[in-house]
């Protein structure tokens, strides 16, 4: 009989295994992220790639410490309080930081996260491919709706906070 593995919820022993997988992940998200930055709202793309690997750098050092530190605590708390403590006002890293991270739009991210997790539900590329054409349509649809919703909710906001739109 098989032995089964101590963690079965989906998240990976720190290893160098789990580092690189964890780094691969995040270099595909940011190359990704980067182009559509660049496409759609013109951003320089050394700034959006600097931008990008501060993310990711914290997003992995948020992640290693979930894992190495002995209590209960998600890597989105350490991600968020890492990012909050290197861009605080006062800090030495502040305005290298904020000065690059606000050259990434949100929707980029969020854009190429959905479809990430989109293809994550089905816990693989096999079981993704096998859901066939129809899959791969609805999740498309629902990227793009995900992304003109968000994009019409803002545009309200604006317009009803007098701010001008670009």
């Amino acid at each position: 009989m098989k032995k089964m593995p101590d963690l079965i919820d989906g998240s990976e022993n720190v290893s160098v295994h789990g580092i690189m997988n964890w780094i691969f992940l995040l270099v595909i998200f940011s190359i990704i992220t980067v182009i559509g930055n660049y496409l759609g709202y013109h951003h320089p793309m050394e700034s959006s790639i600097v931008g990008m690997a501060i993310l990711s750098l914290i997003t992995l050092v948020g992640v290693w410490l979930e894992r190495y530190l002995p209590f209960n605590i998600s890597s989105i708390l350490y991600i968020s309080v890492i990012g909050i403590i290197l861009a605080f006002p006062g800090m030495p890293t502040s305005e290298f930081v904020l000065h690059y991270v606000s050259q990434i739009e949100l929707l980029s991210i969020v854009t190429v996260f959905l479809a990430y997790v989109g293809i994550g539900m089905g816990k693989s590329w096999d079981e993704f491919k096998a859901l066939g054409w129809r899959a791969i349509v609805i999740t498309v649809l629902v990227i793009a709706a995900t992304y003109y919703g968000a994009a019409i909710v803002a545009h309200i906001v604006l317009v009803l906070t007098g701010v001008p739109a670009a």
